[in-house]
C-alpha cells in the first residue's frame, strides 16, 4: 500500500514491533518518516506482512523505481534503514527474496542498513561506524568523560564560545525554534557548504527540501512521538550563526543537517552548536545523539561509541539483476576503492574542492 494508506491500528502495531526489537527508537525507522516520504516521492511504498491467522508480523517500506529497482524509503537522505518485522515464524520461512517477489521488486538498495538487521544483512558489501554522543546519565556525566578523554577539545571550543560572547554579543541558544526564516537560512548554508566543497547540494532536489519543510511543519512532540522536526539554532546579538535541523523520537535525536556562517567560522559555531544540543537534548529525556555515517572530525572529538550500519543491495536472480549490476557495482566498488585508501580518499577531497572553488567563481 501507499505510506498514506497505513490506517491507525498499522501505526500501532508499527510502533509495538519497533519496540519489541530493543533497537534505538530511531526516527527515521518510524512510521511518520516513512508517511512524510510518501508525501513527496510517488513510488513510496509499504508492504504489509501477515503471519498466522492475518496477524500483521512486519512491514517493509520501500521506493519503487523503474523495472522495478527498489530502494530504502527516503534513500539518500535516511540515516537508518530496513524492514520492521517481529519475532517471525519459521513456518513462514521470509526470505529478502520472496519479500522482494510479493513487493514486485528486482532489487532493494540500501546504504544506511540498521544494525541487527538479519534479512537484508547478507546481502551487505560494505559496515560503517555512525559515531553517537550517548547523553543517557545526563549532560553532565556526558561533560565530565568529554573533559576526560578530550581535555583540549572541549577547553578550546569552551573558550571560543567565550571570546565569541565578548567579540560579537551575547550568546542565545534555541533548542526547538520555530522561525521559518531560520530553517531558510540554514537551508542557504547547507547549500552554500555542498557548493564549496564541491559534492552535490541535496536541497537542489525538491523532493528533498520538500520532505524536510514538512517535516519542520510537523515537528510537534505530542502529535507525532516517533519523528519530529527539531531546529535548533544558535544566535549572537540575535544573529543565527549556527543551526542544525534533525529529526527526534522521544530517546534519539538523528543529527541531519549542521551547517554555520562562514563569517564566523574562526568561533567554531557549529562545534558550540552541538554541546549546546546536547545539554538541551538530555533536559527533554533524549539518551542517545546520532550522528550519523561519516568520517568528520567534529564527530570524532563529540562521539562516545558508535552503531554500525551497513550498505548493499539484495537482488533476485534473473536478467534484471544483471542489469542493475551493471548500472550499479562499478560505482559502488569505485567509491569502496577510493574511500578505503586514506592518501587517495584525500586527493578525491582535495579535487572536489578544487571544484566547489571553480563553481563559485
Amino acid at each position: 500500500m501507499r505510506p498514506g494508506e497505513l490506517d491507525a491500528g498499522h501505526i500501532e502495531r508499527w510502533r509495538e514491533l519497533r519496540a519489541l526489537s530493543g533497537a534505538p527508537a530511531n526516527p527515521f525507522m518510524e512510521p511518520e518518516f516513512t508517511r512524510a516520504v510518501g508525501r513527496v516521492r510517488p513510488g513510496a511504498r509499504v508492504a504489509v506482512v501477515e503471519g498466522g491467522g492475518a496477524a500483521v508480523v512486519g512491514f517493509f517500506p520501500h521506493e519503487r523505481g523503474p523495472l522495478g529497482q527498489g530502494r530504502a524509503i527516503g534513500f539518500g537522505v535516511s540515516d537508518c534503514q530496513g524492514p520492521v518485522l517481529g519475532p517471525l515464524d519459521p513456518e513462514l520461512g521470509l526470505t529478502a527474496a520472496e519479500l522482494l517477489r510479493a513487493c514486485s521488486l528486482t532489487s532493494w538498495e540500501f546504504d544506511n542498513l540498521e544494525a541487527g538487521q538479519t534479512l537484508f544483512a547478507p546481502d551487505a558489501t560494505e559496515e560503517f561506524d555512525s559515531p553517537v554522543i550517548d547523553i543517557g546519565r545526563g549532560y553532565p556525566a556526558y561533560e565530565r568523560a568529554l573533559r576526560a578523554g578530550s581535555p583540549k577539545f572541549f577547553r578550546t571550543t569552551t573558550a571560543k564560545e567565550r571570546r565569541l560572547a565578548r567579540q560579537a554579543g551575547e550568546v542565545r541558544f534555541v533548542f526547538d525554534e520555530r522561525d521559518p526564516a531560520a530553517l531558510r537560512t540554514l537551508m542557504e548554508w547547507k547549500s552554500a557548504q555542498y557548493r564549496r566543497t564541491g559534492r552535490r547540494d541535496r536541497f537542489a532536489k525538491q523532493w528533498i527540501s520538500a520532505l524536510v519543510r514538512r517535516l519542520a511543519a510537523d515537528h510537534t512532540p505530542g502529535r507525532t512521538p516517533g519523528c519530529s522536526g527539531v531546529l535548533s539554532v544558535l544566535y549572537v546579538a540575535d544573529r543565527p550563526v549556527a543551526a542544525h535541523f534533525g529529526l527526534r523520537s522521544r530517546t534519539v535525536l538523528s543529527c541531519w543537517f549542521p551547517a554555520y556562517d562562514t563569517d564566523f567560522a574562526k568561533y567554531s559555531p557549529g562545534l558550540i552548536l552541538h554541546l549546546r544540543m546536547a545539554e538541551a537534548a538530555a533536559g527533554a529525556g533524549i539518551g542517545l545523539l546520532d550522528l550519523g555515517r561519516g568520517a568528520a572530525e567534529y564527530k570524532d572529538a563529540l562521539k562516545t561509541g558508535s552503531l554500525r550500519v551497513r550498505e548493499g543491495a539484495s537482488v533476485r536472480p534473473g536478467p534484471r539483476a544483471a542489469l542493475y549490476r551493471l548500472g550499479r557495482e562499478p560505482s559502488r566498488r569505485a567509491h569502496s576503492f577510493v574511500r578505503n585508501r586514506p592518501k587517495l580518499a584525500g586527493y578525491a577531497q582535495s579535487a572536489l574542492n578544487q571544484v566547489g572553488r571553480l563553481r563559485d567563481r
